[in-house]
């Protein structure tokens, strides 16, 4: 059925990642008159390697588990405004306004009595000269996405957490030659350079034959016209400049909230929104949850949950919603 220009939802769920969809198998459960409008479907649980850690499931990809997160949700009739990116909140009273837009420039508007924001996040870019102009020529934020593109090849991952070494493991299978660079020393207090990565994956990682780790490495330029020829970083003890010839440059350096169109909801310095135990914001009748939250661990499992509370939060306003 064709979307009522003027019709009031229940509810406006934003966002089709774990928090999103989780959300949406509950509001469906409840029978509420809702939608879920969204970029894509999965967001970056779409673009993960393999998931261990997926209650339920030893192995998974991300596609695959994205996937059936949208299936379940799916099961239930939900409804997907799918390619809608949202571009602004306003509140009328105690009715939510929404306003969304594709890359066509189509614009849709939504009114609801509240929202969940399951927005999730996206890559952080280096800052790096040249950067910009070799996107998708060689330099990518997503090892899964591009990684086979560069068989038998020269890649650099920049990065220190788990994602960056998840991309140099799956690298180290494609590749011929594959650079890990962070920015920290070798020390115990740094974890051996990286500080926020699980022990298991630096142990791989030191035991493979073709990937050479540079620590105390700053990324500064990517040099090439047409695709990436090589990597530019400073050595931070020395301050000289190193260069290494490279195909691919894999950058995993951090996530941004995807939070820009938020403007009724506290934001913290992060750009973070942030929400109580019940993914309560500080406006009334907008719920948040995910990644794109101030929750502390940015885990797909964790993600779910709180879409599951965000949307019996919304639930239980709902009921008591007064125009």
């Amino acid at each position: 059925m064709e979307e009522q220009k003027n019709e009031l939802k229940d509810l406006i769920i934003i966002g089709a990642a774990a928090a999103g969809c989780a959300a949406a198998v509950y509001a469906a459960r409840r029978n509420l008159n809702f939608i879920v409008v969204t970029k894509d479907i999965g967001g970056e649980v779409a673009l993960s390697g393999q998931v261990n850690n997926w209650p339920g499931i030893l192995d998974i990809s991300g596609f695959e588990l994205a996937q059936k997160f949208y299936a379940h949700a799916k099961s239930y009739g939900v409804k997907f405004d799918e390619g809608f990116e949202i571009s602004e909140l306003k509140k009328k009273g105690a009715t939510h306004i929404i306003t969304a837009k594709n890359f066509l420039g189509e614009t849709r508007e939504y009114r609801s009595k509240a929202i969940i924001i399951a927005s999730g996040i996206h890559p952080r870019q280096l800052g790096a000269i040249n950067e910009e102009n070799l996107k998708n020529k060689g330099v990518t934020y997503c090892t899964v996405c591009d990684g086979p593109l560069f068989k038998g090849k020269t890649t650099a991952t920049v990065g220190a957490g788990n994602s960056a070494l998840e991309s140099a493991l799956m690298m180290a299978g494609i590749a011929s030659k594959v650079y890990i660079l962070t920015r920290y020393p070798n020390t115990r207090q740094t974890n051996s350079g990286f500080p926020r990565g699980e022990n298991i994956l630096i142990d791989k990682i030191k035991a493979m034959d073709n990937v050479e780790i540079l620590y105390e490495a700053d990324t500064k330029e990517i040099v090439g016209t047409d695709s990436v020829e090589s990597l530019i970083y400073e050595d931070m003890i020395t301050h000289a400049q190193k260069q290494i010839e490279v195909q691919g440059v894999m950058v995993h350096i951090g996530m941004i909230p995807n939070s820009q169109f938020v403007s009724c909801g506290k934001k913290n310095a992060l750009g973070e929104i942030e929400v109580n135990t019940k993914c309560e914001t500080d406006c009334s009748g907008v719920f948040a949850a995910g990644d794109v939250t101030n929750v502390p661990f940015k885990q797909i499992a964790i993600a779910a949950g709180h879409g599951v509370t965000a949307a019996l939060s919304a639930i239980e306003y709902i009921n008591k919603w007064e125009a």
